[in-house]
C-alpha cells in the first residue's frame, strides 16, 4: 500500500515509538511466555466455572456496564484496608477504576499537564508507558538515568530538573514500587525525598507488583494529599485478560479523575471477574508465595552463570544484562536464541527482563539458557 502523507495528523506523533506487545501466534499454547510479568497461573477451574455462569445468569449484553463501579470499589477498599490493618483508611470515594492502569495514567496526564500546563519526570529504565502516553498527548517528559548499581533515583539530578525554570514546570513524578523492569523497591532516601516534594507536584506511586513485594505506601496517603497510588488486577490476581486497574487517592483527586474517565470504561464481565477474585482472594493470592519461591530459585541459578549480571528482585520478574559487551545487539541475539526455543522474554531498559513462570516453565528456561550460553 502506498504510504500517504497525513497533513491533519500532529507531526510529533509521526516519531512516536509505540509500546509493542510481543505478538502471540496461533501456536501460543506451545510458547513459554515469560515476557509480560503476568501470573503463570490461570484462574482455578472452580472460579472459571462460576465466572462462566455469570455470563449466562447476570450479563445482559444489550445493557451498558455499571458505570459507577460501586460494588467493586467497596470490595477494593476493604481489601486495601485489610492489607495494612487500617479498617477506615479509605472508602469507595478514594478509588477510581481504569481499563488497566494505562487508562488511569492517561487520565492523570490529562488532568495535570495537558495544554502545556505541566511536564513529567521519570527515571529510566522504567515502565515505558509513562513517556509514551505523555508524548501521545504532546506533554514534555524529563528523563533522568537511574544509578547503575541499584537502579535507585539520582535525587540530586531529579532536584535539578524540578528546580530548573522549566516551561512548563514539572507537575507529575512517576515512581514505581517496585520498579519495572529492574524489580527494586523504593529505598528510604527516595521515600523521604517524596515526602518533602512541593505540594504542587502530583506524586504517582505505581504499585502494580505490591502483592509480590508486600511493600506499600498506601498508609501514607492521608498525610500527603498530592500522592496517588496505582494498582492492578493483571498480575497477582490473574486477570490480565480483563484489563482492570485502580487509583487510590484523596477524594478530591478522585473526583477529577472521575470527570475524565470514560463513562462505561469497564465491561460488565471484567467487573464481575474482579469482584469474584476479590471475594475469593484466599484462593487466588496464596500462589504469590509459590511465584516468589520460584523467583528466588531462578535468581540463584542465574547468578551462578558468569555470562550474566543479575540484580536482586522484589517482584515476580528478574532483570539482568550480559556481563561482557552488553549491547542491544547482543541482548537481542540472546533473546532470539530463546525465542527459537519457544521461550519469550523482554528486551527492555538496556537489559533483559524475565518473568517467573511455573516450575516446569522455569526448568525449561534454565535448561535452554545453559545450552545457549555454552555457544556464546
Amino acid at each position: 500500500m502506498t504510504k500517504l502523507k497525513l497533513p491533519f495528523i500532529r507531526e510529533d506523533l509521526l516519531n512516536l515509538s509505540a509500546y509493542i506487545p510481543t505478538p502471540i501466534s496461533e501456536n501460543y499454547q506451545q510458547l513459554t511466555r515469560l515476557d509480560a510479568n503476568e501470573s503463570p497461573y490461570n484462574l482455578p477451574l472452580e472460579l472459571k466455572i462460576k465466572l462462566a455462569s455469570f455470563y449466562e445468569e447476570k450479563i445482559e449484553t444489550n445493557r451498558y456496564p455499571d458505570g459507577s463501579h460501586l460494588k467493586l470499589k467497596n470490595l477494593i477498599a476493604n481489601y486495601v484496608n485489610e492489607t495494612v490493618n487500617l479498617p477506615q483508611l479509605i472508602d469507595n470515594h478514594n478509588i477510581s477504576m481504569g481499563n488497566g492502569s494505562d487508562e488511569l495514567i492517561r487520565s492523570i496526564l490529562i488532568a495535570t499537564c495537558l495544554n502545556n500546563k505541566g511536564s513529567v519526570l521519570v527515571a529510566n529504565p522504567t515502565f515505558s508507558m509513562y513517556g509514551i502516553l505523555a508524548q501521545s498527548l504532546g506533554i514534555i517528559t524529563h528523563t533522568i538515568a537511574r544509578n547503575d548499581i541499584d537502579f535507585s533515583w539520582n535525587l540530586d539530578l531529579a532536584n535539578e530538573v524540578i528546580n530548573n525554570q522549566n516551561n512548563p514546570p514539572v507537575k507529575v513524578i512517576f515512581m514505581v514500587h517496585p520498579n519495572s523492569p529492574t524489580a527494586n523497591v523504593l529505598n528510604a532516601d527516595e521515600i523521604k525525598w517524596l515526602k518533602n516534594l512541593p505540594s504542587d507536584i502530583l506524586v504517582v506511586i505505581d504499585e502494580a507488583y505490591y502483592e509480590f513485594s508486600q511493600q506499600t505506601l498506601v498508609s501514607e496517603l492521608p498525610n500527603h494529599f498530592n500522592w496517588l497510588i496505582l494498582r492492578t488486577f493483571s498480575k497477582a490476581f490473574r486477570l490480565a485478560a480483563h484489563r482492570v486497574g485502580y487509583a487510590i487517592a484523596s477524594s478530591d483527586i478522585i473526583k477529577i479523575l472521575e470527570k475524565i474517565r470514560l463513562p462505561y470504561n469497564l465491561p460488565t464481565f471484567s467487573q464481575l471477574a474482579t469482584e469474584l477474585v476479590l471475594e475469593n482472594r484466599d484462593i487466588i493470592l496464596p500462589s504469590v508465595k509459590e511465584v516468589m519461591k520460584e523467583k528466588e530459585r531462578v535468581y540463584q541459578a542465574l547468578i551462578k552463570n558468569p555470562l550474566f549480571k543479575v540484580w536482586k528482585s522484589d517482584a515476580n520478574f528478574i532483570y539482568l544484562r550480559l556481563t561482557n559487551n552488553p549491547t542491544s545487539e547482543n541482548h537481542n541475539y540472546f533473546m532470539e536464541q530463546l525465542k527459537d526455543n519457544n521461550i519469550i522474554i523482554r528486551h527492555t531498559g538496556n537489559g533483559l527482563r524475565i518473568s517467573i513462570g511455573t516450575v516446569a516453565e522455569n526448568d525449561y528456561l534454565l535448561s535452554k539458557i545453559t545450552k545457549i550460553t555454552d555457544k556464546i
